[in-house]
């Protein structure tokens, strides 16, 4: 044997669970295609949200919030409705969404501070619905932002299995691509592959694929870690659902290369079971990175609530396509609407009183202050006048904005980005009227005028994430300012079926002796615990929890 357990992935879920294997003296290998400056996988990029039900922070800023009111959203955003038949597909997913609410609304948080996690006073409110208190969406702001963002949670876990290696519990085997799994007598004993050329490429550029040899490695277990596949456009058009209508010609990407998704197949291929591949989490704010280091790479706009969003032919989504509301949702009115399913972007107009207080861009490398524990540099960034630096830098360089004085010079700068102009100056100015006219009296039958009105009796939304209401042509509150954006891929939402131990469940319904699944590659627990939507901070969540359970099942049985 190489190890007790080999762990197919170095990311989030893959690092947990080796932490808990070395806790219990068990000897892991982690297996990964990318070098070791990846070490951390997706999550060190993110901007490292967690979703946590009635915490300290929540109650210092005025939100009450439960496990049963936590439950009742993630059960309305889920929408689980694969549970008849012989082994259905959602048989697991609901119990493991279950599990990581009482998780989320128990142990998390305490469990997260032990292994050196600590978070900002923000809480976000993220995913705030579909309009119906049995539907999708978070009924109060859950979305907790750690010290550190992405990093701050990944690089605890990193550092952990950096320094069980150099006591020799952990032996990492970077550049080693797995091509499939290894049975003996119908029990998973190990991997083979292929040993990649060394490359010592920056974390997220990608590497050579170049093969210099083979490898095996046997163990008692093994536990596929190895993300989705936001980084294979042919994948997400693959197993694009026809509910979200066509997929975008073009699309933009929120994670590296090499989250492929070959894994998945691998592990299909080899009698494993998949289950709701059609199941995906892509975001419709992605701008084109001015400064890219994987290919087509996107950030992610976080909106406030009072940009307008227009679709690429200038008119004015509908509820629930509102900023900060409703991803899936929104991105099924822009793909399943006849005359604009051609097109592949939309728009947000607003201003700068609104970009300054509002926008925030996702991702470790946007967000200085939180990233770099600056606690002077976060109450400047977020309290004080002015956009912050990164977002300056992408209105000042990013392809996707337009700035004017004027809307008629708005709207010809936002023609001029498209191969034909589509917009009319008459028909936004109308729009744009109607919405400011509601904005003179405290009452609106404008659902996002409500909707801004409701977000600043959040004081942590009136403080940081959402602007005074105001006119969008007020002339003192510009200039004004158009984006374009596109979908940006992102997370997958099904995938390896497992039990609440983590095992993997073969075809035809039964666990797979000496085989686990955790994070991404599992749906995030079971296939799809986060069912057709997500409530946000429950991806890295899911991949701590999916980790941490698999860890400790191992752990017991070996």
């Amino acid at each position: 044997m190489d190890a007790d357990v080999i762990i197919i992935g170095g990311g989030l879920a893959g690092l947990v669970a080796s932490n808990e294997l070395v806790r219990a003296g068990k000897r892991v290998a982690i297996v990964d295609q990318e070098n070791a400056a990846n070490l951390g996988g997706q999550a060190f990029w993110s901007l490292g949200g967690m979703f946590l039900v009635d915490t300290p922070m929540q109650r210092r800023l005025g939100v009450k919030d439960s496990f049963e009111l936590a439950w009742q959203d993630w059960q309305g955003s889920a929408q689980w409705d694969r549970l008849s038949g012989p082994h259905p597909e959602d048989e697991w997913a609901q119990q493991w969404g279950r599990a990581y609410v009482e998780f989320a609304a128990g142990g998390m948080r305490a469990w997260l501070q032990e292994q050196g996690i600590r978070f900002t006073p923000l809480v976000g409110w993220a995913e705030r619905g579909d309009g119906r208190a049995g539907g999708h969406g978070n009924s109060v702001p859950r979305f907790h932002v750690p010290w550190g963002t992405g990093t701050g949670v990944s690089e605890p876990f990193a550092d952990k299995a950096r320094a069980a290696a150099a006591a020799g519990s952990v032996r990492f085997h970077f550049r080693h691509r797995v091509d499939g799994l290894t049975y003996d007598g119908g029990t998973v004993t190990g991997v083979r592959g292929a040993v990649l050329a060394p490359d010592a490429s920056p974390r997220g550029v990608p590497s050579t694929r170049d093969v210099v040899g083979g490898f095996e490695l046997r163990a008692q277990a093994v536990v596929v870690a190895s993300g989705g596949i936001g980084g294979n456009h042919d994948q997400v058009r693959r197993w694009w659902p026809e509910r979200l209508g066509t997929p975008p010609k073009k699309m933009v990407t929120g994670v590296p290369q090499h989250v492929d998704g070959r894994m998945l197949d691998i592990a299909d291929q080899s009698g494993v079971r998949l289950v709701n591949r059609d199941r995906m989490w892509h975001y419709t704010e992605g701008i084109q990175n001015w400064n890219p280091i994987w290919p087509d790479h996107a950030i992610r706009i976080l909106p406030g609530p009072s940009s307008l969003w227009f679709d690429a032919v200038g008119r004015r989504l509908p509820s629930p396509g509102l900023p900060g509301y409703d991803t899936l949702g929104t991105l099924r009115l822009l793909r399943t609407t006849p005359d604009t399913q051609q097109h592949s972007h939309s728009w947000f107009i607003l201003n700068q009183r609104i970009i300054e207080k509002e926008f925030a861009l996702s991702g470790s490398e946007q967000n200085p202050d939180i990233t770099n524990r600056d606690l002077k540099l976060l109450l400047k960034t977020r309290l004080g006048r002015g956009a912050g630096g990164p977002i300056e830098a992408f209105k000042e360089r990013g392809a996707d904005f337009v700035v004017a004085d004027n809307l008629v010079d708005l709207v010809r700068g936002m023609n001029g980005l498209t191969e034909q102009p589509l917009l009319d100056y008459g028909q936004l100015k109308r729009q744009i009227d109607e919405r400011d006219a509601e904005i003179r009296n405290p009452y609106s039958k404008d659902t996002q005028v409500t909707g801004i009105r409701n977000s600043r009796r959040f004081l942590g939304d009136r403080l940081f994430r959402t602007v005074k209401p105001h006119r969008i042509l007020d002339h003192e509150a510009g200039p004004l300012i158009a984006v374009r954006l596109h979908v940006v891929t992102r997370k997958t939402l099904g995938g390896i079926q497992t039990n609440l131990s983590g095992q993997a469940l073969g075809h035809g319904g039964r666990s797979v002796p000496g085989l686990y699944a955790a994070g991404e590659a599992a749906g995030f627990g079971g296939g799809g615990a986060h069912g057709y939507n997500a409530l946000e901070g429950t991806f890295l969540g899911g991949c701590i929890f999916t980790g941490l359970t698999v860890g400790r099942s191992l752990a017991q049985a070996l």
